[in-house]
């Protein structure tokens, strides 16, 4: 097993939580725009795909031989306000529960689990140490999100004259 990766997994929620530090419920609800996400729905979106996306997919290649995976669809369920209007620190705390539990999972695996597979419906046939590399990648993906709306909302205002020398994109 990688432990790079799974130390990555591991330190997800520390990272987060030092980037939200200081932040007001507004700054967290806040949206740059109508069809971005908040730092609010960012989480409770890491809540929700943890459970139905990862951690799903692992336990059917871990017990099933060659699984049907399903596309986990956020766009579907951002649609469907799966992710709005959630308290982001119990959306958060939710998440952190679940990643503790995750990483126990796979630091219990043996090399030999990296190489069960399941055909993904849009993706083809992935194992589980390309599901190891998407839940890293996803991870760092919204880091970074979450770091520019923070960027944004909490620090970018404060630079006065600097502010000439930035642009935020959050």
């Amino acid at each position: 097993m990688p432990v790079s990766r799974l130390d990555a997994l591991a330190a997800t929620p520390e990272i987060i939580r030092l980037l939200m530090e200081g932040l007001a419920p507004e700054d967290a609800a806040w949206k740059p725009a109508p069809d971005r996400w908040s730092i609010a729905e960012v989480l409770e979106h890491l809540s929700h795909i943890e459970g139905h996306c990862f951690r799903a997919r692992l336990e059917r290649m871990l017990s099933e031989d060659d699984p049907e995976l399903p596309v986990y669809d956020q766009e579907a369920f951002n649609a469907a306000a799966q992710y709005s209007g959630r308290d982001p620190e119990e959306s958060f705390a939710h998440f952190e529960e679940q990643r503790e539990d995750n990483v126990a999972v796979l630091r219990g695996l043996e090399a030999r689990h990296l190489k069960r597979a399941g055909r993904h419906a849009a993706a083809g046939r992935i194992t589980i140490a390309n599901l190891l590399a998407q839940w890293v990648f996803h991870d760092l993906g919204h880091i970074r999100q979450i770091a520019e709306l923070v960027r944004a909302r909490r620090d970018y205002p404060e630079l006065g004259p600097f502010a000439a020398f930035y642009s935020v994109q959050p």
